[in-house]
């Protein structure tokens, strides 16, 4: 398996573990987005909770370049480190709702 498809997978593997472990109800939904032609990668709640609309992103993930980019993280998982522990080197993770100045000051890489 090539580099691409295993970040995928990766990506995909911790999209749906967090969507299993969600708190849904009949309702609300889970929604997993897997856009393999432009490696876009999401998890989205989506539904009603008496008369208030749910919608809105848990996790984001793009693969740009080779690398993967967390463009949004709303848990309090450490998704990076979940990536490390998969075998994705810092080198290749971006922390995107960072800006590039602030990246710097990650082990992650700025872009």
């Amino acid at each position: 398996m090539d580099k691409l498809e295993k970040y995928r997978q990766f990506i995909k593997n911790i999209l749906t573990e967090h969507a299993a472990s969600s708190t849904t109800t009949d309702t609300v939904k889970a929604e997993l987005i897997f856009d393999h032609e432009h490696d876009h990668y999401q998890l989205n709640y989506v539904g009603w909770q008496r008369d208030k609309r749910v919608f809105g992103p848990v996790m984001h993930f793009d693969i740009e370049d080779g690398k993967i980019w967390i463009q949004y993280n709303g848990t309090e998982d450490s998704v990076a480190e979940k990536l490390v522990a998969m075998g994705v080197p810092p080198s290749d993770i971006v922390i995107g709702f960072h800006s590039s100045f602030k990246r710097q000051f990650t082990p992650y890489a700025v872009s």
